[in-house]
């Protein structure tokens, strides 16, 4: 691995305290050894996080030095106190990286409303520096530091058109769109401008990770950062559209990957829904199914009721007739322009029971606009999970 991640970027993680587990890692460092553009994509959510209102205000920016993460504590709804810690945090990771301070970018995730144990985190950031490492190793420490109910890490390491990628991304649950409740970051070597990058990181956000849903909790630190550290002339017309599908290709595998690894999920879901009369209206059909308990349920229970399917789909609030709609479950035609189509139920119910990746189309006669969501299906280890989050 380490000949294909792109140069100039250090990795660590470990173990500071915010958890009780002491096997597990809560605070995660990337730095980079030259100034780099970042840009990111953060939550909509109209309650943010003390670290994702310190990154909105530092980027896009030509100076970026590192992250800091630490996981098992939001640092949300803290009010003042958590402003402070969050630039603390910062200042702190930079005075040891020998950085400037406004060079540094922050990120947590876990429980909402809880002050940082600051004097763990600080101890921690004193330890993780000297260790960040330029290796596999490394990469493999942060990502795994990063990580709060996931069961895997989640890593893509891409060389695109002569750009070396390597993305890095954690979540599990509380996903729903204007991004999942996840962290994302990428890190390359490509040269490219503020400009192009912030323009690129939203667009590519609103192409990946807010097509995943898990039951549509949009959280308060969702964000994606995306880090260039090429040096020489910045991409431009062929080259910068090159970069750009290369830099979807990494989030779209993480975003997958999130899908894939729901808390409590039994089998991934993606919905393609195509001709609408734009994206837009595809992408809130998609969504509804996607959201939809009735719809998750029957799915985990292998029940092929595929008037849950379509129901949803008539409230998502886009007008069309029901001869306009017909649905498939993977191979099997189930409904088609507004009739029932006979098809075996058992065979039906073997799909859905035997395959761990489920496939629904939605096809209207509308137009020509599509959209894909990714979800998963809503099983009873996934409540009891959320049940007992913080008890």
């Amino acid at each position: 691995m380490n000949e294909s991640l792109p140069s100039g970027y250090r990795f660590a993680g470990l173990h500071c305290g915010i958890r009780a587990e002491a096997q597990r890692g809560d605070l995660a460092l990337a730095l980079s050894d030259r100034p780099a553009v970042v840009a990111g994509a953060y939550t909509q959510n109209r309650v943010r996080a003390a670290p994702v209102r310190l990154c909105e205000a530092r980027t896009p920016t030509a100076a970026g030095r590192g992250l800091i993460v630490c996981a098992g504590n939001a640092n949300a709804c803290t009010g003042e106190q958590g402003q402070r810690d969050a630039l603390r945090m910062a200042e702190r990771t930079a005075a040891l990286a020998g950085v400037p301070a406004e060079s540094i970018l922050v990120c947590s995730t876990g429980v909402i409303g809880r002050l940082l144990p600051m004097e763990r985190i600080e101890a921690g950031i004193e330890r993780i520096v000297p260790e960040a490492k330029a290796n596999g190793a490394g990469l493999e420490a942060f990502a795994r530091a990063i990580l709060t109910t996931d069961t895997v890490t989640k890593i893509v390491v891409r060389e695109w058109d002569g750009v070396r990628f390597v993305g890095v991304a954690k979540g599990a649950a509380m996903i729903g769109p204007n991004l999942a409740t996840m962290l994302a970051f990428v890190f390359c070597d490509a040269s490219v401008t503020p400009d192009d990058l912030s323009q690129l990181c939203k667009r590519t956000a609103a192409r990946t990770f807010n097509c995943v849903r898990v039951e549509g909790h949009t959280s308060t630190n969702d964000t994606l950062l995306v880090f260039a550290n090429g040096q020489g002339q910045p991409l431009s017309g062929e080259r910068l559209a090159h970069f750009a599908a290369g830099l979807e290709t990494v989030c779209n595998e993480l975003a997958q990957k999130i899908a894939a690894d729901a808390e409590g999920a039994k089998h991934k879901v993606t919905i393609d829904v195509e001709g609408c009369r734009d994206d837009a209206e595809a992408y809130r059909i998609a969504c509804a199914v996607a959201d939809s308990p009735l719809c998750k349920t029957a799915i985990f229970g292998a029940d092929p009721n595929w008037g849950r399917f379509v129901s949803a789909a008539g409230y998502a609030g886009v007008p069309f007739e029901e001869k306009d709609l017909s649905l498939w479950l993977g191979d099997l035609c189930l409904y088609e322009r507004g009739s029932p189509m006979p098809f075996e139920a058992a065979t039906a119910s073997a799909y859905l029971r035997n395959n761990r990746e489920v496939h629904l189309r939605l096809r209207f006669t509308l137009g020509a606009g599509r959209a894909t969501v990714w979800t998963c299906d809503l099983t009873y280890e996934y409540v009891q999970l959320n049940a007992d989050y913080t008890t």
